[in-house]
């Protein structure tokens, strides 16, 4: 494989949300992912979390399996978990464990709560890490209910991206140590995290705490989505004065305008006045009418339409591997260029192979699955 985690190995457990889309960041730059999954199956292309990767299927409730697994985790760089606390400890499988096996092992755990506080063993999902951590209260409408951004800002943002961090820097750390650690990767650690600058805005006196009152969170009318004639959306941008002076110029607005931006106290009303002015054209005629400018205004594509946007195919961000479109590996290198994007695997396809680079033989591996160890 190429891509610069090219010679870095990866076990990764099998399981849903950040981990397996960390798992998926590694293998699309280089490091070879072992998924360790519970039962053999068909391939599914649309499984794109799984792409690049290779799947052994080893029954865990057996001891001969647990083995197996820590014969994989013995040679690896790290693994990477998503259970909740206390449920790998319980399989045999835990950080003790594989540390004393592999010292060297960087062992990632990716969970909402953490690992430990009054939560951990609670259930939870995105939407519940974002209301603990104050995010959650800052999106949405003034007068209406919060809304979830989808999972991205826990699951993603402040799950995979963190436990990638996390695991990376501890592979850097065992650079000058030689040791391994655990990592422990909490959704309501990363999240807020993200939110940095909202954190000193507050402090400074310049964010309040209602719902699309500020800045960034539509409160500002050159800030925000609008409605065009043919029922699509523009999104409009513009924070810096020059930035706004092209928006007003372009879109026709009232020039007086530019002296007042900041005043809040003119902003419900010009939030009217700016949405009758986007209503009058269609989105595309918007969009060419702000091309080219630092006007800080883009058509809001759809999923399907993003992929054909000229800036978008130039970019190349966007592929299709059997029929099935996602984006392809990022960011972008010089030199050490990823390998193309490839079908992920069947559940399980791996599994003789990669026994048979551990040192087991035809007929063991016949053995094993003879018994139930291989699924």
């Amino acid at each position: 494989m190429s891509g610069p985690l090219s010679g870095l190995t990866v076990v990764e457990m099998a399981g849903l949300g950040p981990a397996p889309l960390a798992g998926q960041f590694l293998a699309d730059l280089g490091a070879e992912v072992i998924v360790i999954t519970r039962k053999s199956g068909k391939a599914n292309p649309a499984d794109i979390n799984n792409r690049g990767k290779l799947s052994v299927a080893l029954n865990l409730k057996t001891p001969d399996g647990i083995e197996t697994a820590l014969g994989l985790i013995e040679r690896a760089d790290a693994l990477i978990e998503g259970f909740r606390p206390g449920v790998m400890e319980r399989m045999g499988l835990g950080p003790d464990t594989c540390l004393a096996r592999n010292p060297g092992l960087v062992y990632g755990r990716m969970t909402g709560w953490g690992q430990d506080g009054p939560m951990a063993q609670m259930a939870g999902h995105d939407i519940n890490y974002l209301g603990l951590t104050g995010v959650l209260h800052a999106i949405g409408k003034k007068d209406e209910p919060p809304i979830p951004p989808m999972n991205i800002a826990a699951d993603y943002a402040g799950g995979t991206m963190f436990l990638l961090l996390g695991v990376l820097s501890a592979i850097y750390e065992r650079h000058h140590s030689g040791r391994g650690q655990v990592v422990d990767a909490a959704m309501v650690d990363g999240a807020p995290a993200l939110m940095a600058l909202i954190h000193s805005l507050i402090a400074m006196g310049r964010w309040s705490e209602q719902r699309q009152s500020n800045w960034l969170d539509g409160g500002a009318p050159f800030y925000r989505t609008y409605e065009c004639s043919d029922g699509k959306y523009i999104s409009v941008g513009p924070l810096e004065p020059q930035f706004f002076a092209q928006l007003v110029e372009l879109a026709g607005l009232p020039p007086e305008h530019m002296a007042s931006q900041n005043d809040e106290s003119e902003w419900p009303q010009r939030h009217d006045l700016y949405a009758q002015v986007f209503l009058t054209k269609t989105r595309d005629a918007w969009t060419q009418v702000f091309d080219g400018t630092d006007a800080c205004v883009a058509p809001v594509l759809t999923w399907s339409e993003a992929p054909q946007h000229p800036h978008m195919q130039a970019r190349e961000v966007f592929t299709s591997v059997g029929g099935v479109t996602q984006v392809n590996p990022a960011p972008k290198f010089s030199r050490s260029v990823p390998d193309p994007v490839t079908a992920p695997p069947a559940p399980g396809a791996d599994t003789d192979s990669v026994l048979t680079r551990l040192g087991y033989d035809a007929e063991t591996i016949a053995g094993m699955r003879a018994r139930g160890i291989l699924t």
